[in-house]
């Protein structure tokens, strides 16, 4: 019995044409776009105990949990985590700690990473836990980590402002129990905090654009399922589809736009080339963003040397970046900006890592202790 696969696979064919533009006419839809981009209903671990961080790899009376109340009302919540030279000093495992003595004393002795994490899942999931206990131990900083608002146990729903809102009120938390500008180094989401900060006068140790997209439109036209299938390709085919439905995000978290006002503190954009989740262009993209106003005079100067027959040759890029292979692990790039007052700017580009890891691989980790001066007391 012949049986023509022709009229099935017109139906097949049709019903995922359907299917895509449904998805895609969805993703129009504001709600809907939260939903998917902060993924906050996903609440990995389920049934956490945050009240018990030492439940998920924590060690015994190291980490505090509590609210931090934000200005518009919100209530998040929060682990602080102690430096472990700070920890392993006093540690405390059998009795209660007088926290709000101890955390001053930890901010005082040792610097503080606060760390923002992405989207979807808590403070309490096992990759985020693997950054604190890295950041504590082999970087030797106090960590803060916080659920924004919707995520974990937070209060609120979650928006564009309302993120940079709950960076800057944990931000104030650290500032006014002790914490000195000068020891924070801010890691995660943090390019709109650091514009606040310069706003303010306040310049933290540095920022760590770890994962970063340039913006969310951007992700939309780059993002491809399991890094295989480019979710925008079929668009491709419709003239001006693509930037339609860029220009149809309300969420922007446009980084790109964030970075031309981030001019005074030192910054370190990682990504790893094996992230499909958020292409390692978008960090290219960001770390020439950095480079650019430099560019200018490199130009004025090649037009320069072009009318001076004595002239030793024009500027180039690789005048200005460093550029230092590191086998095994990836390459390192870095610049010093001088209308910063000299602030460094480094791209770091792992081979490894993905997008949940990139924070625990040591190399990483060496670069931000360079940069940073982190890891004292060990």
């Amino acid at each position: 019995m012949n049986i023509s696969l022709g009229p099935f696979l017109v139906q097949v064919l049709g019903g995922a044409a359907v299917t895509y533009a449904t998805a895609v006419l969805l993703l129009s839809v504001p709600y809907i776009q939260g939903l998917v981009l902060y993924l906050n209903k996903i609440k990995l671990p389920l049934f956490a105990k945050f009240d018990l961080p030492e439940k998920y790899g924590l060690a015994p009376n190291k980490t505090l949990n509590f609210r931090l109340r934000t200005p518009d009302g919100e209530e998040l919540g929060a682990w602080f985590v102690l430096a472990d030279p700070y920890y392993r000093a006093s540690p405390h495992i059998s009795s209660e700690r007088n926290w709000e003595d101890e955390i001053g004393k930890a901010l005082a002795a040792y610097p503080t990473i606060l760390f923002f994490h992405g989207n979807a899942a808590t403070r309490a999931f096992p990759a985020r836990i693997q950054h604190y206990t890295m950041f504590s131990s082999r970087l030797a900083a106090n960590v803060l980590a916080i659920d924004y608002r919707g995520f974990g146990d937070s209060t609120g729903t979650p928006s564009e402002e309302g993120l940079t809102t709950d960076a800057h009120a944990a931000w104030r938390w650290l500032v006014e129990r002790g914490a000195r500008p000068q020891d924070i180094v801010c890691t995660g989401v943090t390019a709109r905090l650091g514009v606040v900060l310069e706003r303010e006068g306040e310049k933290p140790r540095g920022l760590v654009l770890m994962s970063p997209f340039s913006s969310i439109s951007e992700v939309v036209k780059t993002y491809s399922i399991l890094g295989l299938i480019p979710l925008m390709r079929p668009l491709h085919l419709i003239p001006g589809a693509v930037d339609l439905v860029g220009r149809m995000v309300v969420h922007r978290f446009d980084t790109l736009r964030a970075v031309r006002d981030l001019t005074s503190a030192d910054v370190v954009v990682a990504h790893s080339e094996n992230d499909y989740d958020i292409p390692y262009t978008h960090s290219e993209a960001l770390f020439e963003a950095f480079l650019e106003p430099l560019l200018p005079a490199i130009r004025s100067a090649v037009a320069r040397d072009a009318h001076d027959p004595g002239a030793q040759g024009p500027l180039r890029r690789e005048d200005i970046v460093k550029i230092t292979p590191i086998h095994n692990f990836g390459t390192v790039e870095e610049f010093v900006d001088s209308r910063g007052g000299g602030r460094k700017v480094t791209f770091v580009k792992a081979l490894a890592g993905g997008h949940d890891y990139l924070g625990v691989q040591e190399g990483l980790q060496d670069v931000l202790a360079r940069t940073f001066d982190l890891g004292h007391g060990l």
